[in-house]
């Protein structure tokens, strides 16, 4: 996982680094993301902009691991960038090796830019949906902030569809408000399903899906993101099978009075 921290040559070394991805982008085989119909999100378009807006602020983490499952699915194996606002990294913690590979995520695979205020931010998010070599761009961001206007928003549609990547903006402590995004949603995060012997159940979460350019009613899933098939996909539903009565009766039962009863 390469880690490039805001200071004043913080767009220079991005600039550089991605020069190098675009140099070994031909040389790299992409494993090819595979839309089956078991992703209850494929249909969800390339080269755009998504808005992902945490439920609440106790939902941070989540809307950053779902934004996280969202970049792995429109990467189709090619690098991610993602740009962490310092406010999002002090309120809902910074990323964690061993919880990226339990994502699916190999931090070769990854290149995290940390700024310390959302315009720099949104200045690296531009910079990678302008690289061919990049497959996906997440972006984190703490709070409500002017930077985050309409035409920001255009901006960042525009460089998304000229390069090709697709762009999802996370945001924790912040209203949805209106923007170029092709989809807006609302993430919180849900009781996962422990695996066999208690083991930790895969991350769950709970979407709604607020607006989707062209229309469209407001959707809920809930979702558990899939490590190996690097997609979300709906939990399993409980067979609704009775547990079966007793085969014997209880050696005593009483009724009132103090008398057995049958």
């Amino acid at each position: 996982m390469r880690n490039i921290y805001s200071r004043p040559d913080a767009l220079t070394s991005l600039k550089t680094r991605l020069e190098v991805l675009d140099r070994a982008s031909s040389l790299r085989a992409s494993s090819g993301m595979r839309e089956g119909n078991d992703d209850v999100l494929a249909p969800l378009g390339a080269g755009v902009v998504h808005d992902l807006y945490a439920a609440g602020p106790a939902d941070a983490v989540a809307v950053n691991a779902f934004g996280l499952g969202m970049a792995l699915r429109a990467a189709a194996g090619r690098p991610i960038v993602w740009g962490l606002h310092e406010m999002m990294a002090q309120e809902a913690g910074r990323p964690h090796g061993p919880g990226l590979h339990e994502m699916g995520l190999s931090p070769r695979d990854l290149l995290l830019v940390r700024t310390r205020d959302v315009q720099s931010l949104l200045a690296v998010g531009e910079e990678a949906l302008r690289s061919p070599a990049v497959g996906a761009v997440l972006l984190s961001a703490w709070g409500e902030a002017k930077a985050f206007s309409l035409t920001a928003s255009r901006r960042l549609a525009l460089a998304a569809e000229n390069g090709g990547a697709t762009l999802f903006l996370a945001r924790a402590g912040a209203a949805p408000h209106p923007s170029a995004a092709e989809s807006r949603w609302s993430v919180s995060s849900w009781a996962s399903e422990p695996l066999e012997g208690g083991a930790p159940g895969r991350p769950s979460f709970s979407a709604t899906l607020l607006r989707r350019r062209g229309g469209g009613e407001p959707r809920t899933w809930t979702l558990e993101w899939d490590r190996d098939a690097r997609s979300f996909r709906e939990p399993a539903t409980l067979s609704g099978a009775v547990v079966p009565l007793a085969a014997q009766r209880p050696a005593e039962a009483w009724g009132a009075g103090g008398r057995r009863v049958a």
